[in-house]
């Protein structure tokens, strides 16, 4: 567990895919290279309703790409999936399988990251030996309506004051918040539409690693 949160020193932007947010999937792969050419080190694979051989033929497309860029490719839920393309993690939710089971299925061999809503659920993700959690939302975002009114800055700090693992902060996080957010004590943020909707996603995830930084 210390050896895999050492190599979590450079987790400070994770990209979240949506392809919801392009006309055609060419797209997006476009706005994820420019991401990644401009610095991003953790992307998150987050199709949750691609069948599983799309889903999986995506994977494959994901590795192969973040590996160019020496990046980190998770798997949002689906354990087998990051297993069968040689993902580097999986990210996890409050419904999935729990992490020390994903442990057992995948011998240990991959990163473990948590959805966190609350101060409670991130204590029990850490304890439960996830790697680092997301938290949030943070501020109102239309991704995130479904977990219901934003937690807001003082969940995020009384999280970090009990969690030792990585926190990033999630939730209608645009440039203007990243300050707010890196005070409050977060290790880093993760983003969707902020990077993959801009005009100008390198110089937006450019922007971004410089002010988390």
């Amino acid at each position: 567990m210390k050896m895999k949160n050492e190599k979590l020193a450079d987790l400070k932007l994770y990209l979240i895919t949506d392809r919801k947010l392009f006309a055609v999937q060419c797209s997006m792969f476009v706005a994820i290279e420019a991401a990644l050419k401009a610095g991003v080190k953790y992307i998150q694979l987050r199709e949750k309703h691609l069948p599983t051989r799309k889903l999986l033929d995506l994977g494959y497309w994901m590795l192969e790409l973040t590996k160019e860029y020496n990046a980190k490719l998770l798997i949002n839920d689906r354990v087998d999936i990051a297993l069968a393309v040689g993902a580097d993690g999986v990210h996890l939710g409050q419904k999935s399988l729990p992490v020390h089971a994903v442990r057992k299925i995948s011998d240990d061999k991959l990163l473990i990251g948590v959805s966190t809503h609350s101060v409670d659920e991130a204590v029990e993700a850490e304890k439960d030996g996830a790697d680092f959690i997301t938290l949030g939302p943070i501020y109102e975002t239309p991704s995130k309506l479904k977990y219901g009114t934003p937690i807001g800055i003082d969940i995020l700090t009384r999280v970090k004051s009990k969690v030792p693992i990585p926190v990033l902060a999630i939730g209608g996080i645009k440039l203007d918040k990243v300050k707010e957010i890196m005070d409050a004590g977060a290790d880093g943020i993760a983003v969707i539409s902020a990077i993959l909707a801009a005009e100008n996603t390198t110089k937006t995830t450019e922007e971004f690693l410089r002010l988390i930084k």
